[in-house]
């Protein structure tokens, strides 16, 4: 075995109700063949594209096991198989034993904006005070919390689970196969506007997480903006304890003497009678109060909050979310800000706030669509032109709903506008100069991703020349 051993034989026959060969015995978990490690558990879900067509590609990499549902083309009739009735409800009843096996504490986060930079801020803040296990990226959907589960280390002392959705009814249960001790509910936005109607729906739906709460468990919930009373409603109706964070007197946990720079932040939180000092190597505000709920949340859960915010010093921004990457150029360097993976108005501002606080040659900005916003995706594009003049020197555009924000920018703050990410990309990589910040943010249906590594190939080319 290439590590220690997660699932053996028995217990992957009893967690999830399959059959497999004695001896079977798997490392880890996977979902994906291209990434799968030796002596991994291989799942074979469907998606886009079914995932018994690559289990002879896992087992050819290495996968101690494959997890089928129907016979995988290509696979012989010896190979190591676990074989159950449907692959995701035996993945999710694996992650339910991962759960019911484990002796960690547990903190699930939701919310709109911020929940997976504050889901790593609280695995590097709790990886100062003891072994923990946090789901990958943003692994946070009906497949994606049963992996994190399901990859559970039984010698793991914490667990950070991060939870999502699309539509309504879909974070209770995940809560409820969580089970977590503290749930943290970050800022509440129209993400998902579209499909869900209203704000106040998509309250109630990110609420639905109190619904797995353990006996005696914690809600740590905003103490402002318009849906804190939804919130503390549902949790007083949940019967749970409630811990408000925010930058209001009132607030439990509160956000005091904040210091932002370029690159990062300085501030202090006050709770329970004691400050906190916290350094971050990442600007902005709203970074600032996720680490403000972060520290709730630690409390609630029992750590010393001093000990965990001496460990914020390792949390850094992901790609995607706010990574710095320097570029070379003619001439010298331009900054990316890459915020590419996820876009709704209020992380929209978070972000060109972050832009304004850059120094250089310019602020330029590249926006492409926020979807899932509904009737009103139009006007709200076009409503973010005062954010966008006030923070950036240029803005370019792409998408039909961006053509809105185009069109309401004065002439002087207008690049180009694109049809697609595709089309802008290389428009972009080329207008940019020594000095220039620039960030590129969208929905991840806008796959302004795409920008994004068109202007890191700048590098490639500046080594190439």
């Amino acid at each position: 075995m290439p590590g220690p051993v997660l699932w053996d034989a028995a217990s992957l026959r009893v967690a999830s109700g399959g059959t497999v060969a004695d001896g079977v015995a798997v490392s880890g978990v996977s979902i994906d063949s291209r990434g799968v490690a030796p002596g991994e558990l291989f799942v074979a879900l469907r998606d886009a594209r079914d995932g018994h067509d690559f289990v002879a590609d896992a087992l050819a990499r290495g996968a101690g096991c494959a997890m089928v549902d129907r016979d995988p083309p290509r696979v012989a009739s010896d190979a190591p198989l676990l074989r159950v009735g449907d692959t995701l409800q035996s993945l999710t009843a694996l992650g339910a034993a991962g759960r019911a096996r484990s002796t960690a504490r547990f903190v699930a986060v939701t919310g709109s904006v911020g929940k997976t930079s504050t889901k790593e801020m609280l695995a590097a803040g709790l990886s100062a005070c003891g072994s923990v296990h946090a789901a990958a990226a943003s692994y946070n959907n009906h497949w994606g919390v049963p992996l994190t589960l399901a990859r559970m280390p039984a010698s793991a002392e914490f667990g950070v689970i991060e939870i999502g959705m699309n539509t309504r009814g879909e974070i209770a249960p995940l809560s409820r196969l969580a089970r977590p001790h503290v749930a943290v509910i970050t800022t509440i936005a129209p993400a998902h506007l579209g499909r869900l109607g209203s704000i106040e729906t998509i309250a109630e739906e990110k609420a639905d997480i109190v619904a797995g709460l353990e006996p005696g468990g914690v809600a740590v919930l905003p103490a402002e903006g318009p849906q804190a009373g939804l919130l503390r409603r549902r949790a007083e109706d949940a019967g749970v304890r409630m811990v408000s964070f925010g930058e209001d007197a009132g607030a439990d946990a509160r956000l005091i003497g904040w210091e932002g720079g370029a690159d990062r932040q300085s501030f202090r939180v006050a709770l329970g009678g004691r400050e906190f000092a916290v350094t971050l190597g990442v600007p902005g505000r709203h970074m600032a109060m996720n680490a403000v709920a972060a520290i709730a949340a630690v409390q609630a859960l029992g750590v010393d909050p001093a000990r965990f915010a001496e460990g914020l010093a390792g949390f850094a921004a992901l790609a995607g979310r706010g990574a710095r990457v320097p570029v070379p150029v003619p001439g010298g360097t331009a900054l990316l800000l890459d915020e590419s993976y996820n876009a709704n108005t209020t992380s929209m501002r978070a972000a060109l706030a972050v832009l304004a606080a850059q120094e250089g040659t310019r602020r330029i900005a590249v926006m492409g669509d926020m979807l899932e916003l509904g009737d009103q995706g139009v006007a709200m594009h076009a409503a973010l032109a005062g954010d966008a003049v006030a923070c950036a020197d240029v803005v370019f555009t792409c998408g039909p709903q961006m053509a809105a924000l185009h069109d309401a920018l004065p002439e002087a703050k207008r690049g180009a506008h694109a049809v697609d990410s595709a089309a802008l990309a290389p428009i972009v990589a080329d207008a940019l100069r020594a000095g220039d910040s620039v960030l590129v943010k969208g929905s991840l249906g806008s796959r302004m991703a795409v920008v994004v590594r068109a202007i890191k190939a700048l590098d490639a080319q500046g080594a190439a020349a």
